[in-house]
């Protein structure tokens, strides 16, 4: 049973901007530089990288999907209270 991930984000303001991302990143952009240039969070100056994390350490629709994905996997837009999410999945442990 997975008790951890790592995962990357990108966390911007609207479902429209993630979605054009996701499409930039599906065309061959690379998830970091997207995540250096774009996110909102402070974490995107080092790739979008939150590290590793368990069960109840995130919001739920953050966990729900960040713990659907399989390594290497990125979402669909996820939204939370802080705004859109896309989530690539680095490792499970």
């Amino acid at each position: 049973m997975v008790t951890e991930v790592r995962a990357s984000h990108i966390l911007v303001s609207t479902e429209q901007e993630a979605n054009d991302l996701l499409n930039e990143i599906k065309n061959g952009a690379d998830f970091a530089d997207v995540a250096q240039l774009k996110s909102l969070c402070p974490s995107g100056q080092n790739g979008g990288d939150l590290g590793f994390f368990g069960k109840g350490m995130m919001v739920k629709e953050f966990e729900d999907a960040a713990f659907s994905l399989e390594v290497g996997q990125i979402s669909e837009p996820v939204k939370t209270q802080f705004g859109w999410h896309l989530i690539q999945l680095t490792g499970k442990s």
